[in-house]
């Protein structure tokens, strides 16, 4: 097992570097939420169209399942810090053009579409550089409770950019991007604020075998494959976003305001773990806990399905959301442990993009399946294949299962 160069023991003073990654983490996020809010918006405002809301969807998504991959491979040859500013100096010149364009009349349907293939390529150079740089700037000992930290900021960020977003476009689109492109200012002072670390970087010559080395290097490390694989098929089957609207309309009986509160309701629940777990890190029985969280997520999912009454609703979503940030804090951590310095980029571009095909793929799921079996089967089925993945997992990575801490390296 790996240690970064700040890792060498437990720590209980998280670094001031550390701080400032949680600002520039917090801010972009924020910024880029407030970006997505506002260009949706003002689309539908131009063209009346839902297929090109699809399509601004698209076009940020295609560029991210691109170009990670290739990321991973940057962010373990140059200064993590550099490709981290980089990708947010992307989003703020996509806000700038935005800003100026909307003030000038010269933004149409075309403009959006470019500026959301940036923002795609901008998230695909952050996540890997943004994941990697972590266990650089805090001891091994304060890891998990670092990444909780840094998911609590992101998770704040995505509950608080949409609705600050929303309230700012009230002034106008040009308004909504010039205070963005503000935000991401001050979301790369805080990158460049970032202390330098002593990072291992990869030496071997760059090929189509060391930009696919995460790939080959997680087939060698159960534990890191194990828990990768799990939330993926998790996210996969037990996703319901896109069958929420049928929900909020159709079964709760509420109105785009219930809609609303049903989307935070995860997010939510996530930041309420978050705080906690940055109070009590996980310490003991990791895997025990990943698998549970997990188990917990289906049956919350199940319970969901059965709702006719908004407050269970809302109270099943959080309740997933909590135990889906347990399985994303363990996950990160033991990926970031378990990975060599020189590689933790590579490996990090793995987890990201399964994490944005595991979204993606979720709602697709469940929208096909929902044709077929009704909403309300199509989660049952979702939730229940999430907890016999549990049951699957356990007999084929039984080193996850029997991780007992998340330092030093794995049992067996």
């Amino acid at each position: 097992m790996s240690v970064s160069a700040g890792g060498n023991a437990a720590s209980h003073h998280l670094s001031r570097g550390f701080h400032f990654f949680l600002w520039t983490r917090g801010l972009s996020t924020m910024g880029n939420q407030m970006v997505l809010v506002a260009l949706g918006w003002q689309m539908y405002d131009l063209t009346s169209s839902t297929w090109d809301l699809g399509l601004v969807g698209l076009a940020q998504f295609v560029p991210t399942l691109l170009f990670t991959i290739p990321a991973g491979q940057l962010a373990d040859r140059v200064d993590r810090r550099l490709v981290l500013s980089l990708a947010i100096v992307v989003q703020l010149f996509a806000s700038v053009l935005l800003a100026w364009g909307s003030a000038t009349g010269f933004v149409g349907r075309d403009v959006i579409f470019i500026a959301s293939v940036g923002l795609g390529i901008a998230r695909a150079i952050q996540a890997p550089a943004q994941q990697a740089i972590v266990p650089a700037l805090v001891g091994s000992g304060d890891l998990a409770r670092a990444m909780a930290m840094s998911t609590a900021a992101m998770k704040f960020a995505v509950v608080a950019g949409p609705a600050l977003g929303g309230f700012i476009y009230v002034a106008g689109p040009a308004v909504a991007y010039g205070v963005c492109a503000a935000i991401f200012v001050g979301s790369i002072a805080c990158a460049f604020a970032i202390s330098k670390v002593q990072v291992k970087k990869a030496k071997e010559p760059v090929s189509l075998r060391t930009v696919f080395a995460g790939f080959a290097f997680m087939k060698t490390q159960p534990v890191v494959l194990g828990a990768i694989s799990l939330d993926l098929f998790a996210v996969v089957l037990g996703g319901a976003t896109a069958l929420l609207p049928v929900y909020a309309r159709d079964i709760l009986q509420t109105g785009p305001w219930g809609l609303g509160l049903l989307r935070a309701a995860p997010a939510i629940g996530a930041l309420v773990m978050a705080l906690a777990l940055t109070r009590a890190p996980m310490d003991r029985h990791v895997g025990r806990r990943l698998f549970t969280a997990v188990a917990i997520y289906g049956a919350s999912i199940l319970v969901f399905a059965f709702s006719t009454h908004f407050i269970v609703a809302m109270v099943a979503l959080a309740v997933s959301g909590a135990a889906d940030m347990v399985s994303i804090v363990v996950r990160q951590t033991l990926v970031q442990l378990e990975t060599p310095d020189d590689m933790r980029g590579r490996v990090s571009a793995v987890n990201a993009t399964f994490i944005s095909a595991s979204n993606q793929l979720g709602e697709f799921r469940a929208g096909t399946t929902a044709t077929w079996l009704g909403p309300v089967g199509s989660v049952v089925l979702g939730g229940a294949g999430t907890l016999l993945v549990v049951v699957l997992w356990i007999k084929l990575f039984p080193q996850l299962a029997r991780r007992d801490k998340l330092v030093p390296g794995p049992v067996g």
